[in-house]
C-alpha cells in the first residue's frame, strides 16, 4: 500500500522517482494524457486575451465643424473625465463630423471599473440636440476581426444591404466560435420626405408642421389591456411607419400649433416620400464591383484557426446557393499568421526531438538513453499545457514564442541529466 505521508517527507522529486518508479511512470502518464487533452481545448489566437489600460471615446456629430465639436463636446468631456482615478493621459483627435478621445490609465488600474466611472461622468453631461451618446470601448486584440469577407453584388445598394443584414449575418453568426459579424461599407436605410414648397404654402403649412405630423404618427404606444373572466389581452397602438406609403398616409393634424379642422391633409398631399439611403460617405468595391464587407469576430478564448476553417466552409457552401448577382469571397484572413506560428512551433519541436535522438545515440551509444530523453520532451511540454488551460491562457504569439524557447532548454537539460546519470553508473554507483 502506498504510504502518502512517507512520500511527502521526501526531499525532492528525484528521490521520490528513484524510490517509487511506478509513481514516476504514473505521474508522467498523467502529464502526457491530460496535457494532450488540455492542448486540444486551448484557445488559439494571434494576440493574448488582455484588456489594455486604455479607453476610446468615439463621438459622431454629423456636419459639425471641428471647432464646434471641440467647444461643445471634447472640452466638456475632458473636464468631466479628468477626475477619474488612475487617469494618466488624455489625447483627443477632432475631425469634420466627429472626434476620438483616448484615455490612458495606470497599468494597475482596473479597466472595467474605470469604464463604469467614465460612463457615469459622461452620462451627466447635457449633449447637443440630435447627437448620439458617445461610444466608449476598451482595447482588446481579441475583439479585432479574424476574417474580412467581401460580398460582390450587381443588385441595388438597398437590396444588397438587406440581403447581407437579414441573410448572411445570421448564417455566420450561428457558426461555433463566432462572436460577432459586422457589416461594413454601406449606408443605412432611411425614408426621405421631399416637401413641395408650393403645396405647403398653398395650405399655409411649414416644414415644422410636417415634422410634427411624423413624430405624432410614427410611434407605437401601449394602450393598456382588456380583461374578461378568462384572460387578459394587451393592447397597443401600432403606428410605426416602415414603408413610404405608411409615412405618406399619416395625417397632418396641426398648423402652427393649432388643430386643423378643414381641409383634411395627409403628408403625401404636400410631399413625396421615397425609400433610400443616408448620404453616401463611404462605399466598398470588390474587384471593381460594388459590394459590402463583413468582419468576422471570434468569441473570446475560442480557437481562431478552427473558427476560420468553419467560415471558409460556410463561404463555399453559400456560394453554391446565393441568388444570381451575388458572390462571396474572403478578402483578408488574419488567422493565417496564427496558424503558421503553430505549425512552425510544432515543426521545431519535432526537429528538436529528431536531432536530440541522433545526438544522444552518437554520444551515449544506447537506445535506452534516446528513449529517456525523448520521453522528457513531451512530458515537459504537455505538462505546460495543463497549466495554460487552467490559468485561462491561449496559444498566442507570446506563449508559443516562450514555448519554442523552452524546447531547447528542456532538451539541453535532459541530455545533461542523462549524461550525468551514465557517468555515475560508470563510477560503480547504483540506483539507490
Amino acid at each position: 500500500m502506498l504510504n502518502i505521508g512517507g512520500l511527502l517527507k521526501r526531499k525532492s522529486l528525484a528521490d521520490l522517482s528513484i524510490d517509487r518508479p511506478v509513481f514516476a511512470w504514473m505521474l508522467m502518464t498523467f502529464m502526457i494524457v491530460f496535457g494532450a487533452i488540455s492542448f486540444m481545448r486551448l484557445g488559439v489566437s494571434q494576440m493574448p486575451d488582455i484588456d489594455f489600460p486604455v479607453l476610446d471615446v468615439s463621438i459622431t456629430y454629423e456636419g459639425a465643424a471641428p471647432a464646434v465639436i471641440e467647444a461643445d463636446l471634447v472640452e466638456p468631456i475632458e473636464s468631466r473625465v479628468i477626475s477619474v482615478e488612475g487617469l494618466k493621459e488624455i489625447r483627443s483627435t477632432i475631425r469634420q463630423g466627429g472626434a476620438n478621445i483616448r484615455l490612458d490609465f495606470e497599468i494597475n488600474r482596473n479597466i472595467d471599473s474605470a469604464l463604469q466611472e467614465v460612463q457615469a461622468a459622461i452620462s451627466q453631461m447635457r449633449l447637443p440636440v440630435g447627437i448620439d451618446p458617445p461610444v466608449i470601448r476598451k482595447q482588446n486584440p481579441e475583439e479585432d476581426p479574424i476574417l474580412t469577407l467581401g460580398l460582390q453584388s450587381k443588385q441595388s445598394p438597398r437590396d444588397t444591404i438587406r440581403f447581407a443584414d437579414l441573410v448572411l449575418v445570421d448564417q455566420f453568426q450561428v457558426l461555433p466560435g463566432v462572436g460577432e459579424v459586422n457589416v461594413q461599407g454601406f449606408s443605412t436605410r432611411n425614408l426621405r420626405i421631399n416637401v413641395d414648397n408650393n403645396k405647403i404654402k398653398k395650405n399655409l403649412l411649414t416644414v415644422l408642421d410636417i415634422a410634427t405630423a411624423v413624430q405624432q404618427g410614427h410611434s407605437e404606444l401601449g394602450a393598456g389591456y382588456i380583461e374578461d373572466k378568462e384572460k387578459s389581452t394587451n393592447v397597443r397602438a401600432m403606428g410605426e411607419g416602415v414603408e413610404p406609403e405608411e409615412i405618406g398616409n399619416m395625417w397632418i393634424r396641426s398648423r402652427g400649433g393649432e388643430v386643423i379642422r378643414e381641409p383634411v391633409l395627409r403628408i403625401k398631399d404636400v410631399a413625396e416620400v421615397e425609400d433610400g439611403l443616408t448620404d453616401v460617405r463611404r462605399f466598398a468595391r470588390i474587384n471593381g464591383v460594388s459590394g459590402l464587407a463583413l468582419g468576422i469576430k471570434k468569441q473570446r478564448g475560442s480557437n481562431e484557426v478552427k473558427v476560420a476553417e468553419e467560415v471558409y466552409k460556410k463561404v463555399d457552401e453559400l456560394n453554391k446557393t446565393l441568388p444570381e448577382g451575388y458572390k462571396l469571397q474572403v478578402n483578408a484572413d488574419y488567422s493565417r499568421a496564427t496558424g503558421q506560428i503553430v505549425e512552425t512551433t510544432t515543426h521545431k519541436l519535432m526537429m528538436a526531438a529528431a536531432v536530440t535522438a541522433i545526438i544522444c545515440f552518437l554520444f551515449l551509444g544506447t537506445w535506452s538513453s534516446v528513449i529517456n530523453v525523448l520521453l522528457s520532451i513531451p512530458t515537459s511540454i504537455l505538462g505546460t499545457f495543463i497549466v495554460l488551460y487552467f490559468a485561462g491562457f491561449t496559444l498566442n504569439l507570446f506563449t508559443l514564442l516562450a514555448l519554442a524557447l523552452a524546447i531547447s532548454i528542456v532538451v539541453d537539460d535532459a541530455i545533461m541529466m542523462l549524461e550525468n546519470i551514465i557517468r555515475h553508473f560508470k563510477m560503480g554507483k547504483t540506483r539507490k
